[in-house]
């Protein structure tokens, strides 16, 4: 492919649903019309490249394909696929995809409806002013409703239902008809080929054989092997080595022209060159002004990353590196604990992309990492009038230099069918939630909240699946700060304070969260040869407490009867033995406990 393709045969889409409604799937099926893969490359999931996408069955990052399609009106056509994550925590995998296409697939359950990540994802579509097609999955189901679901995109969203698709993405049924629709109803790309370069820095990632590559969407100019490039935000100069595409499978091609999305290497080794949305351009000839790029995403909750090795600090730090060029949405910054040694403190868009982030270091970079319980951005007014941001627990200055604390609160959207909301109101009520709206659609409510950010990270999104049978769906989006009551909870564990384990919580909540931490961290820490006091302390007050019973041996298994006295004397000598080595003993925290905490129910 080494000639210039005429954009009027290019459609670039994104495919863009909530969790588990049939993007992979739908994906795959093009795939394979298209002849991407023969057959016996054929496999579920097939973008889904990462081991944890397809444990979880999730998509986490946005993955491109180019497919040719051979048109009934006799055509062949180049498309060029972006499946998108649906989970509310990879909303920025979203946001980047969108930003490189000129249309999007939105698919619906047929059996589900709209659900809130739905909403979010044709949001974000429209403000990129995107063409949507709406399509509705999985009409092979017996439970499939059509008219209702059709009655739920006109009411909710306002998307007319005149062009929409019914497919079954498991059986195949209407995947033609799809990419008919594509050819159809979405737009090509409009580019020049003689301006100076401009390309979109879509993504990147961090090969060890290759240094960087980086996907690209070319909006005007073209870009090929030997050229000098310079990414535009950073100033760094580079020449091209290598220009691709993915069919999934990774192939070169002689240049990369108006509207094509593709991947080039050029020995990039310092990764902090690659910024996500930026603009690249070439040296000789380059253009005035940047793309505009796209927002850039905000980590909402921070937790400290430890390695169990002390030794294995570099190389958690080149980890994270190399990570986050393939997820820009987490940040890091070094730090330290007395009782973990030296890590990072990392910030994350939720609870679930905190979790991925650590299995991928687990699992990609052969780490054994401690994790710290997760905090959110609170904003602390002091008695001299500064106002300070802390994420830390640690980092709260003295209770007498604080004059006031501000906590952040959301906005979250919840689809619930009608049974439940009695249940998933009480939630909202028990997290100190503000009902915001409440409207009755069919046979579903839409409830919308304001919320306390910091009591959603921890379980919240858990306790709604369980008190709604995993019928509900939710989403949130940053609504402002408020002051609140909190107070720095620390948990001493045989009279020692544990850093790691302090959070920041709600004076009303403080007695009942430290009760369901100790209770845990009963059961996860062994027992030891000395009894262990595990306590919850808000300063000098206790609040909570546990206690871990020693291990005991018996030492009267050799007296067969005998003066009592004798018996006494060895129960007594045990005894200071076990005062003397609490006092020295050393109490192993297993890994395990630290991630435990984080899920801790207030229901324990």
């Amino acid at each position: 492919m080494n000639m210039n393709i005429d954009q009027s045969l290019i459609r670039n889409f994104s495919i863009i649903a909530h969790i588990d409604h049939g993007k992979s799937t739908l994906a795959d099926r093009l795939i394979e019309i298209c002849g991407g893969l023969e057959s016996r490359e054929m496999k579920s999931q097939v973008l889904d490249s990462m081991d944890i996408e397809r444990e979880k069955g999730i998509t986490i990052k946005a993955q491109t394909v180019r497919l040719k399609y051979s048109s009934k009106n006799g055509k062949e056509y180049i498309f060029n696929l972006i499946d998108t994550p649906g989970h509310v925590d990879f909303g920025y995998e979203v946001s980047r995809s969108l930003a490189a296409c000129e249309g999007a697939l939105l698919v619906i359950d047929a059996t589900q409806g709209i659900e809130a990540q739905t909403l979010t994802n044709v949001y974000k579509a429209i403000e990129n002013n995107l063409q949507i097609i709406t399509i509705f999955n999985k009409i092979d189901l017996p439970s499939a409703d059509i008219t209702r679901v059709k009655k739920q995109v006109e009411d909710i969203i306002g998307l007319p239902t005149d062009n929409t698709i019914n497919i079954s993405a498991k059986t195949g049924e209407g995947i033609i008809e799809v990419l008919e629709y594509i050819i159809k109803y979405l737009p090509p790309p409009i580019g020049d080929i003689n301006s100076p370069l401009k390309a979109l820095l879509v993504d990147s990632w961090y090969d060890k054989y290759l240094g960087v590559v980086v996907i690209i969407r070319v909006i005007d100019g073209n870009i090929s092997p030997g050229m000098k490039i310079q990414m535009m935000a950073t100033s760094a100069n580079y020449t091209i080595e290598n220009v691709g595409i993915f069919t999934p499978k990774k192939k070169s091609v002689a240049a990369l022209y108006p509207g094509e999305i593709g991947y080039i290497t050029c020995n990039i080794r310092q990764v902090s060159d690659c910024k996500i949305g930026d603009t690249i351009t070439s040296v000789v000839n380059s253009c005035l002004f940047p793309l505009p790029g796209f927002k850039p995403s905000k980590p909402v909750v921070f937790c400290g990353l430890y390695p169990t090795d002390a030794g294995n600090f570099i190389h958690l730090k080149d980890s994270l590196e190399k990570l986050s060029l393939n997820d820009s949405s987490f940040t890091y910054e070094s730090e330290s604990s007395s009782a973990l040694g030296f890590g990072f403190r990392c910030g994350f868009l939720g609870l679930l992309h905190l979790e991925i982030i650590q299995e991928r270091l687990e699992q990609e970079f052969d780490l054994d990492l401690v994790t710290t319980a997760p905090s959110v951005i609170y904003k602390i007014k002091l008695r001299s009038g500064n106002i300070i941001e802390i994420h830390n627990p640690s980092d709260l200055p003295d209770q007498v230099k604080i004059e006031s604390m501000e906590e952040p609160w959301i906005k979250a959207t919840i689809f619930v069918p009608e049974e439940y909301i009695g249940d998933v109101l009480s939630l909202c009520t028990e997290k100190r939630g503000e009902q915001i709206d409440l409207s009755f659609i069919d046979s579903r409510v839409m409830v919308v909240y304001a919320l306390p950010l910091n009591e959603i990270v921890y379980d919240f999104y858990d306790k709604l699946k369980s008190c709604s049978k995993g019928y509900a769906s939710f989403d949130w989006e940053e609504y402002d700060y408020r002051k609140s009551e909190l107070v720095n909870m620390t948990i001493l564990i045989n009279g020692e304070s544990v850093d790691a384990l302090s959070i920041i919580v709600h004076k009303s909540h403080a007695e009942k969260k430290g009760r369901a931490i100790c209770l845990r961290l009963k059961n996860l820490i062994p027992r030891h040869m000395f009894v262990i006091p595990i306590q919850a302390a808000i300063g000098g007050k206790i609040i909570a407490r546990e206690t871990i019973n020693a291990m005991r041996k018996n030492v009267l298994a050799k007296c067969y009867g005998g003066d009592v006295t004798r018996k006494r004397k060895l129960l007594e000598k045990q005894k200071a033995g076990k005062k003397r080595m609490r006092s020295i003993g050393k109490v192993d925290i297993p890994q395990n406990a630290f991630i435990a905490v984080l899920k801790t129910g207030d229901n324990e």
